[in-house]
């Protein structure tokens, strides 16, 4: 279906980060914009201010008429949506044109040069870091988030001039196989999605497939750690990147008074005292990846120095919620074990010489089951680790797997306690806090608000 013929888009699952950047775009595009979520959020609120029909109930007779025009109607929905879904069904039933959400951002990468960003971590804040630096360039880009950029308020950026689409390519569901990348980064390829995938080697063999997309005359830009053979196509430059070595990397790093200095090192030019906007120690990694997809998309050395000093960041990726000398509390949407690693040492940089304590609320049942070691081991790393019961999200759950198993494995010595999610308020006002963070995918962020408001009035 071409999409300019299309009258009207039906989204099943809208509230998702992903599904909501599309439903931004057709709105822009001054398409009548309908669909269902499980539960409304301040996100779907959002939309529905934007101009989007959204409901809450599972229920046939609530999708609009205009909706039900087969000829005009495209409907996307996301894998996280059972099959059996009613409105799913309906749709199916009666030979709708259905697409998932990574069908669609094919069809628009086709039409542009796709800079796509893939990994097992990091994609989220180096897709955001990318479209901003080529944002506030003289290049510019259209870009769909899996996050809420802290710079724009949003997670979708559009240019009617920029011949450039930033899109984080998601691995989950084999979704990023529809893609037709231009350019592409691979940031880690940590084995999850194992509901799946079944096997590591899989999950491998899904990226290198992946890296076989990208378009003759694009270029693949490759961690150096990563132990995944890329397979391009003839015409594809192969850079690799890395902290301190590789084709791009940074050298004369200066981490001190809460912040960050580095020099950006690129086969063809360097560019010294860049300044982080976000000043964690794993964004260092991130702004090679962003910057070396910005500069072989033609941003210049003084953009780039710019709009790494003024990226503020995502929402719910290091994002700190309180910053003083008393106390500090941030919130990050780490959900595998190699992400929190990263996420613990990164606060570790900052604050030596405090207590760190963690909330983590686990993100799948299938996933806690697969790496409640690797979660333990990782967790190990703070002072002091209060875990909550597993976000289920499509899953049901399974005999024997709770946050338990995790609690179990952690370190002997290390402060730790399970807490209903209900109760982490009660638990924390008995507590000296001095380094607090959130961490996990699932509805943790809900308590974030509160939490601020009770560290806040008792520092």
């Amino acid at each position: 279906m071409n999409i300019e013929n299309i009258k009207s888009v039906y989204f099943v699952g809208a509230g998702g980060i992903g599904m909501s950047a599309l439903i931004r775009y057709f709105l822009s595009k001054g398409k009548l914009v309908a669909g269902y979520d499980r539960t409304p959020s301040e996100l779907t609120e959002h939309l529905i201010k934007e101009g989007a029909q959204i409901h809450y109930e599972e229920n046939v007779v609530l999708i609009p008429e205009a909706c039900k025009d087969k000829a005009t109607t495209l409907v996307i929905y996301t894998p996280a949506v059972p099959q059996e879904h009613a409105e799913l069904a309906y749709f199916r039933n009666n030979g709708f044109e259905i697409q998932k959400r990574a069908q669609v951002l094919g069809t628009i990468t086709r039409s542009s040069k796709g800079l796509c960003v893939a990994g097992t971590h990091g994609k989220t804040t180096t897709s955001t870091m990318t479209a901003h630096l080529l944002h506030q360039s003289h290049v510019g880009c259209t870009a769909f988030l899996g996050g809420i950029s802290k710079n724009y308020e949003t997670n979708l950026l559009l240019s009617s001039s920029s011949p450039y689409t930033v899109i984080e390519a998601d691995e989950f569901d084999r979704s990023f196989h529809w893609l037709s990348p231009y350019m592409s980064v691979i940031t880690a390829t940590d084995a999850d999605h194992l509901d799946i995938y079944g096997t590591e080697e899989a999950y491998l063999e899904s990226f290198r497939h992946y890296t076989t997309l990208i378009l003759p005359g694009g270029a693949l830009i490759i961690h150096k750690d990563i132990s995944l053979q890329p397979d391009v196509q003839p015409g594809v430059k192969v850079y690799t990147y890395a902290r301190t070595e590789g084709d791009f990397h940074t050298e004369n790093i200066r981490i001190g008074n809460g912040e960050i200095v580095i020099d950006f090192v690129a086969p063809d030019t360097r560019i010294n005292d860049i300044r982080l906007g976000v000043p964690v120690s794993i964004n260092i990694e991130n702004g090679v990846a962003a910057m070396a997809l910005a500069h072989l998309s033609g941003a210049t050395d003084e953009e780039i120095k710019r709009g790494m000093a003024s990226f503020r960041g995502v929402d719910r990726r290091f994002d700190f919620k309180i910053k003083n000398d008393k106390v500090v509390f941030l919130s990050d949407y780490a959900h595998h074990p190699a992400e929190i690693a990263q996420s613990v040492k990164s606060i570790r940089d900052l604050y030596q010489d405090k207590k760190i304590t963690a909330i983590f609320q686990p993100h799948l049942y299938t996933r806690t089951r697969d790496f409640y070691k690797e979660f333990a081991d990782s967790l190990s790393l703070l002072d002091e680790v209060i875990l909550t019961d597993i976000y289920p999200a499509r899953e049901q759950p399974i005999p024997g797997v709770t946050s338990q198993l995790i609690y179990d494995n952690l370190r002997p010595g290390i402060e730790k306690c399970m807490c209903k999610k209900e109760d982490i308020l009660e638990l924390l006002s008995q507590k000296q806090i001095e380094v607090l963070i959130t961490l996990g995918a699932g509805d943790i962020d809900n308590y974030v608000p509160e939490i601020t408001k009770q560290l806040t009035i008792e520092n």
